[in-house]
């Protein structure tokens, strides 16, 4: 029975409420709480699925076999160097989870000892996702978290690194973080309350039960996460409470665990900040969206004194200037150098300052279109700069860069065992003019053999929200499409940072709708080229990239052949309604706020792809969902598909596949993931071939 509710004078009828199980707190915790109903439906749902693609269960075994032979099976990571231990991981063949391995400091990765074996830990469940590990500052214990439901309710665990065993520490429902005071006898981590919201910080002290466990910090505004880490100078370990768009981080000495947190600066509306301690001049620096005459769009970099008592920005100083269009993505104290890694004209790059002269130098790379990164970094003291690069031709490389000489030494390159020729693909970045007149650039891969005149079948990615910008970067999984004559592409459309703070501002909000535009404007623009043609195109997101490609199908379902939506943020307007869900507050400042605003009811109900399905022809649909997802609730794409279905007035596939003990990010283990991978790149060779031709 259809469920009416009324907002703003606007009554809307959902005939799929049902699909949302009242007590979906429950079922976060134990899948087996789902009501049988809805339990029913999303199991006839995935026997549908499977048997419309039962055909090409010979294809999906063979694509995961080429993704399978592309991965190093043994693969091990380069050691970084924590304390007076070098860590690192590594996979055994046939082992779906990784090994934590410590040993000396640049000790080979097979000569360590293992210190947890994921594999032996996911051992009898049904799903296991190793999260995090902190090793403590004597070098002793293990700090290391896990989820088994896939609901991202993590628990830590604490390890005696001497016999490899786990002592009687057991910390639920947290963030599955872990950060340790200086005398190795108190672990700070995040609750997370009954909602699934991290709103506490707690002081755990060794050999206690966690009902002793002490509040140090409590978030009372629900809109507001609260996150943990620790500076690499081991002096802090650091609170910060963020929405969207306005952060705050207090300060805890490591060396005096039991002191109350410390302010760094109030929280202001719009105002991000976040730091990191520059030990040997006594200082934090912070990358921050401030200036002392209004704010930095694309921000700058500033430095603060140590507080010692709750403090404001009055005595904030910028040590490098706001530059618009030259996006700060983060700022890295050495003991003797500063890092800054930025982003321009949509590719990152990375300049190293020498403290003592203000000199700088810039890590150049050749490639028309790439990614680079920061690598992992345990050191404060030390002149060695860790960074990763890859582009969509290139696997990743991991370097490490003497900030003192410049010399460059790679530390590994990612094989791939099958065989790789970089010179058998080519790489593009062109850009496509949106409605307003918007440049957004695409990143594009595709063999050298593929034809460009109009008969190549194109993937075409986006996600194009909270700033996140998808890196044209190296897949394995990819090549399996590209090697089949399909073009590759990834839009990087606004709400995104590629072209800086503003192209984030407009792609959200009330501007929202941009993302929409500029992703079909991507796919006008291959057809342009005479590339491809319309129908000949599949467009795939997921979460928030999944409200994208829903989006998109309504505004344009003529340009599209498939859409597939994995885990997609598709009934925006129920959602944003409904503030008991984990996310629904803080994702105000990035949607708008239907409760109190009629406008942003209103903003919200006219893209959200839910409320917008149409009596027309559609592409063919396939759609994901965990039922234990904490992000994008089950019942979204459930809902979305069953719509859907009921609506469209062609016969095209209209497939739900939900992952019945799994969550946001689906299986867990690097092969099952593959297996998924595998089933949707199945899909997409399926509408394009067979089912094109039937």
């Amino acid at each position: 029975m259809p469920r009416a509710v009324s907002y703003h004078g606007d009554t809307r009828e959902d005939e799929y409420a049902w699909l949302r199980d009242d007590n979906w707190q429950a079922v976060m915790k134990n899948p087996d709480a789902l009501a049988g109903d809805i339990r029913a439906h999303l199991e006839a749902e995935n026997v549908y699925t499977d048997t419309i693609m039962q055909p090409t269960q010979e294809l999906q075994d063979a694509l995961f076999e080429e993704m399978r032979g592309r991965i190093e099976e043994d693969d091990a990571s380069v050691p970084v160097t924590i304390g007076n231990q070098g860590w690192a991981t590594r996979y055994r063949k046939d082992g779906e989870h990784v090994l934590v391995c410590w040993g000396q400091p640049d000790t080979h990765v097979e000569d360590m000892q293992v210190a947890l074996d994921g594999n032996i830990e996911a051992a009898g469940r049904d799903y296991f996702k190793l999260a995090a590990y902190t090793p403590s500052p004597d070098g002793s214990m293990l700090a290391w978290s896990y989820d088994d439901k896939g609901s991202e309710y993590f628990t830590i665990r604490v390890r005696l690194l001497a016999d490899g065993k786990d002592g009687d520490t057991q910390l639920l429902d947290t963030t599955g973080t872990g950060h340790w005071s200086a005398d190795n006898k108190f672990l700070f981590y995040v609750a997370v309350d009954e909602n699934h919201r991290p709103d506490k910080v707690m002081r755990h002290r060794l050999g206690t039960q966690q009902s002793d466990d002490v509040c140090v910090y409590t978030e009372s505004d629900s809109g507001f996460f609260v996150s943990l880490d620790h500076t690499r100078s081991g002096r802090f370990i650091v609170i910060s409470a963020h929405d969207h768009e306005t952060s705050e981080c207090w300060l805890i000495p490591t060396h005096a665990p039991e002191t109350a947190p410390i302010c760094v600066a109030p929280r202001a509306t719009g105002i991000e900040y976040e730091l990191d301690d520059d030990a040997a001049r006594d200082r934090l620096v912070l990358v921050t969206n401030w200036a002392p005459d209004g704010q930095a769009d694309d921000f700058l970099v500033a430095q603060a004194p140590v507080p010692t008592k709750h403090a404001d920005r009055s005595s904030w100083q910028v040590i490098r200037p706001h530059v618009p269009g030259c996006l700060v993505l983060d700022a890295v104290p050495f003991s003797g150098h500063m890092v800054y890694l930025l982003r321009e004209n949509a590719l990152p790059r990375i300049l190293v300052e020498t403290q003592a002269t203000g000199e700088t130098a810039a890590i150049e790379f050749d490639e028309e279109a790439y990614d680079l990164a920061l690598g992992a970094m345990g050191e404060y003291d030390t002149t060695r700069l860790r960074f990763t690069y890859a582009s969509m031709t290139t696997p990743m490389q991991t370097t490490d860069y003497d900030m003192g000489t410049g010399a460059r030494n790679l530390r590994k390159s990612q094989n791939v065992p099958s065989g790789h020729d970089p010179a058998e693909y080519v790489t593009r970045r062109i850009t496509a003019t949106s409605h307003d007149g918007a440049e957004v650039p695409v990143s594009i891969v595709y063999h050298r053999d593929t034809p460009l005149d109009g008969s190549a079948p194109v993937l075409l990615y986006g996600y194009g929200a909270y700033g996140i910008t998808i890196p044209a970067g190296f897949s394995v999984t990819r090549l399996s499409l590209v090697t089949r004559g399909f073009i590759y592409a990834i839009a990087h459309i606004r709400g995104g940072k590629a072209l800086g703070h503003n192209w984030f501002m407009q792609g959200r909000g009330a501007k929202k709708p941009n993302s929409f535009k500029d992703f079909a404007a991507a796919a006008r623009a291959l057809i342009a080229r005479g590339w491809t043609t319309p129908g000949n195109i599949t467009i795939h997101g997921g979460s928030a990239g999944g409200l994208l490609v829903g989006a998109t199908v309504n505004l344009a379902p003529e340009l599209f052949r498939a859409a597939i939506a994995e885990v997609p943020f598709v009934d925006v307007l129920t959602t944003m309604l409904d503030d008991t869900l984990p996310l629904t507050p803080p994702e105000w400042p990035e949607w708008g706020n239907p409760i109190e605003s009629a406008t942003d009811y209103a903003t919200i109900k006219a893209y959200a792809p839910y409320e917008n399905i149409r009596e027309i022809d559609y592409p063919h649909i396939l759609a994901t969902g965990g039922l234990t997802d904490p992000r994008v609730t089950y019942w979204e794409p459930a809902k979305w598909i069953a719509r859907l279905r009921a609506r469209r007035t062609d016969d095209g596939l209209t497939l739900l596949r939900t992952e019945m003990t799994a969550g946001h990010g689906g299986k867990a283990g690097r092969f099952n993931q593959l297996h998924e991978v595998a089933f949707v790149y199945a899909f997409v060779i399926f509408v394009h071939t067979v089912v094109k031709e039937q």
